[in-house]
This record gives C-alpha cells, sequence and structure tokens, in this order.
C-alpha cells in the first residue's frame, strides 16, 4: 500500500487505539480485546516491554484486517526498528525530523506530536502524515476549531486525556481522528469494551464535520 493509503486506513475510524502495558502478555491480551471490539487501527506503544514482538504477532496474526503501528517512537534507530517489526505507521509524543525521515524511507506514515499552530505548521513542511495533538488535556475542541480555522489543511489527532464522551466534540471541532487508550479498554471486559467501541464509532461517525444524523456518505 502507498502511505496515503495506510493513513487513509489508519484514520478510516477516526480512533487509533493506544496500547501501552507493563508486559507483553498485557500488551497482546489488550489488543486482541479492541481488535475482537471492532477497532480496526491500534499503535502499541514503544514502552511496552518487548513491544516490537507484540507488533510483529499482531502483524502476522491480523495480516490485513487491522492497521498495527507503534507508538512512542523517539529516534529514527526506533523509528527503523519498528518498520522492521512491521509496524504500518508510527507516532511520536514530539516533532523530531529524522522519525518522519526514516519512516518515509521506508513507505511508512508518521504522525509527530505537536503542541501549537507553530509545531504544526513545521510538521506539515517536513511533511507529516497527521499531527498528534499532545497532550490534548492541555487544549480542548474550542481551541482545535479555533486552530483549524486558520489551519484548515492540518490532520490533527488529539491524544492524551481524551475520552468516549469528548472525542466526538473534537470531531467536531474538526480533528481527523482521536487517539485513546485507557478509556477504551477501562474494565478489561470483552462485552464492556465491545459495547464501548460500538457507541464511541458510532458518536464518532456522528460528529464528522458535514455528516447528519439519518445521513450517508
Amino acid at each position: 500500500m502507498y502511505r496515503w493509503e495506510i493513513t487513509r486506513a489508519a484514520l478510516e475510524q477516526r480512533v487509533i487505539a493506544i496500547v501501552r502495558a507493563d508486559s507483553y502478555e498485557k500488551a497482546t491480551a489488550t489488543a486482541d480485546i479492541l481488535l475482537g471490539a471492532g477497532i480496526t487501527s491500534l499503535e502499541i506503544s514503544l514502552t511496552t516491554p518487548y513491544a516490537l514482538d507484540a507488533i510483529s504477532t499482531l502483524r502476522r496474526e491480523t495480516g490485513d484486517d487491522s492497521v498495527i503501528g507503534a507508538g512512542t517512537v523517539l529516534d529514527s534507530a526506533s523509528a527503523r526498528l519498528a518498520v522492521d517489526a512491521g509496524a504500518r505507521y508510527l507516532v511520536s509524543p514530539s516533532l523530531d525530523e529524522e522519525v518522519i525521515r526514516t519512516g518515509h524511507r521506508y513507505g511508512v506514515p508518521v504522525f509527530p506530536g505537536v503542541a501549537t499552530p507553530t509545531e504544526m505548521v513545521r510538521a506539515l513542511e517536513l511533511g507529516a502524515d497527521g499531527l498528534k495533538l499532545f497532550p490534548a488535556s492541555l487544549h480542548g475542541p474550542g481551541w482545535l476549531r479555533d486552530v483549524t480555522a486558520a489551519l484548515p489543511q492540518a490532520p490533527v489527532l488529539p491524544t492524551g486525556g481524551v475520552t468516549v464522551d469528548t472525542a466526538p466534540e473534537w470531531i467536531a471541532a474538526g480533528a481527523v481522528a482521536c487517539g485513546m487508550g485507557s478509556a477504551l479498554t477501562e474494565g478489561d471486559d470483552r462485552e464492556t469494551v465491545a459495547k464501548r467501541v460500538t457507541e464511541l464509532l458510532q458518536r464518532l461517525e456522528d460528529a464528522a464535520p458535514g455528516k447528519s444524523k439519518g445521513t450517508s456518505d
């Protein structure tokens, strides 16, 4: 797939599930619950022990049914290792030119972290495929609405403190997707997570600009 095709697939549901755990077993178990609940785009944070192994396992087991990425990618070495492990996109809490360069060298989209309009413009100049607004808890949907009025070309992904209730507000304000971790998996019960994910996906669909209840593409 071309980079833009991977980006579109990763953002299609308007949510990227984030898995950050204290063990390989916990990470893969959590990912299994999320994927089983209907999530199609998921990132494994490199702060997780054996995160690269988890990425490889998930890629092998899910094939093209999901888009598995790597999160907390801080430098070019980590970016290359993540790509080699099978990550289809890279996410970082910071803006590092070499991470973007490495990802793009191997046809992988990169979503670097930004916190200001200046960083957003810089990331776009470096070719970022999406902009991770981090931490989103320091801002709000109103702030994003004001910023995207001036930068409508900025594909923003609020992450950090986004909840099931606030995610639709971010989408309505102009975000292309939201990054969500424990807000999705709280309770660690398959039935509970499945119900939460189903409700969230519908609310995000309804909140998308240009959408209204009862309409379809």
